[in-house]
């Protein structure tokens, strides 16, 4: 693949990624706040580890580099 199509691509994946991390936040299932994410809260501190978003975020972006490389 050149280096050009590369680009290309990489460009309209970010664009793609940009308004659906816009369009996420108006959504009752925003990105980062799925069900399954570990929220705990104590007295002077908080953990947060969106597990559910980095799977679903490593689904999508192997089903993107599989079709890529097709």
């Amino acid at each position: 693949m050149s280096t050009g199509r590369l680009l290309i691509t990489l460009g309209i994946v970010l664009v793609v990624l940009g308004l659906l991390l816009t369009i996420g936040e108006k959504s009752p299932l925003r990105p980062g706040h799925l069900p399954g994410d570990i929220y705990l809260h104590g007295k002077n501190s908080s953990f947060y580890f969106p597990v559910v978003t980095c799977l679903l975020l490593s689904a999508v972006l192997s089903l993107l580099f599989w079709l890529l490389r097709r």
